[in-house]
């Protein structure tokens, strides 16, 4: 256990973006400064085919990694002798793209003799309140990104209860395919909010999966087959899409979406402070979906009807990045149990609820979520 300011290096490179970070702070104190944080992203690659390729990530990380090392440690005025430790991603992730950031990281801890922390990609979103505004535990967080989708109590630096999650697509990607479908660009999350602005919401009666269930789970795969039947017969009818069909069809999906998140969150909040007996509680939010003007808007909402504070870190801060993970370096510092020498593997699979049963199933690999 470390009890003193220390300064660390991030790295992260589990998805399509390549990012280094500097952060200083004290263990197991909350709010901590980014000294620098250098995010290159992949959107250029990728746009071509509509969605992130494993293997043109793995290769452009590979490549940028070490250029983006360099630029955090200048950014920052730091050399790598003045850093106590290096925080990398080793998992959940594309493994490729996993396998870079540990190997980099080990190459930059071995002859230096640095501590070399493995992170849980999800641990860093879940852990940014604290770095930015030094929020205490426990607090709910809502993760939604283009990979996940889980409503989680974070009790501590490494104790997360899983509440609810999606038990097949995430929002992000169904906002992806979505995209496609309609030939829109690459991310397809601001795409859709971009032409959403423009549409009717209420033309099309896309479905709000699960809102019978009384729990926190949810469900977006049946969404896109809602939109692709609507796509289909505009198509047919017309021989195409009208500019505002399209706006009409994504303003829905986009309302769709952010329905099923809010009426979730109202349930989560509600079983949260069942469960920690408070009437004083606050809901993050953290992922790349949490940049949506209309999902941000309804969870604000909804967060002041339940009582509780609703915050948002900075929206470079939602998104992938390496501050959060060299945070989340620094938290786990701050356990009894530290080990500055255990070995770090990359995981293409990492649950953060290690109690909770599998949510998408399970294999060799281990629980998907």
């Amino acid at each position: 256990m470390i009890d003193q300011t220390v300064t660390i290096l991030g790295i992260e490179s589990s998805c399509d973006d390549t990012a280094a970070a500097i952060v200083r702070g004290v263990p197991g104190v909350g709010g901590g400064d980014i000294l620098s944080s250098v995010v290159a992203g992949q959107e250029s690659l990728h746009a071509p085919f509509g969605g992130v390729v494993p293997e043109i990530a793995a290769r452009a990380h590979a490549e940028r990694l070490d250029i983006c090392v360099q630029q955090a440690l200048d950014e920052a005025g730091v050399t790598l002798a003045d850093v106590d430790a290096i925080a990398v991603t080793s998992g959940p992730g594309l493994i490729g793209g996993v396998l870079s950031g540990v190997m980099c990281a080990k190459c930059l801890a071995a002859p230096t003799a640095k501590p070399l922390i493995g992170i849980n990609h999800l641990a860093g979103h879940a852990l940014t309140p604290r770095l930015t505004d030094g929020l205490n535990f426990p607090y709910l967080m809502l993760l939604v990104s283009g990979g996940h989708c889980q409503f989680i109590a974070v009790e501590g630096p490494d104790t997360f209860r899983r509440m609810g999650g999606t038990i097949d697509d995430a929002p992000g990607e169904a906002f992806d395919k979505t995209a496609k479908l309609l030939g829109l660009g690459y991310p397809g999350g601001p795409e859709v909010e971009r032409e959403a602005f423009s549409g009717d919401p209420s033309r099309f009666k896309f479905p709000r999966p699960l809102l019978n269930r009384k729990d926190c789970d949810m469900s977006f795969s049946g969404l896109k087959t809602a939109l692709r039947r609507e796509r289909d017969k505009l198509v047919a009818e017309h021989g195409g899409l009208k500019q505002q069909d399209r706006a009409d069809l994504c303003a829905g999906f986009q309302q769709a979406i952010a329905d099923v998140l809010t009426q979730k969150s109202r349930r989560a909040c509600a079983s949260f402070k069942e469960t920690y007996a408070t009437n004083s509680a606050t809901i993050a939010v953290a992922g790349g979906v949490a940049a949506n003007t209309l999902i941000r808007a309804q969870l604000t909402d909804m967060a002041d009807e339940q009582g509780f504070t609703f915050l948002a870190p900075p929206l470079k801060l939602c998104t992938d990045n390496a501050a959060m993970i060299a945070w989340a370096g620094i938290e786990q510092m701050a356990l009894p149990d530290f080990d500055p020498h255990a070995e770090i593997i990359a995981r293409p699979r990492w649950p953060l609820d290690k109690t909770a049963k599998p949510m998408l199933g399970s294999g060799k690999k281990g629980a998907k979520a």
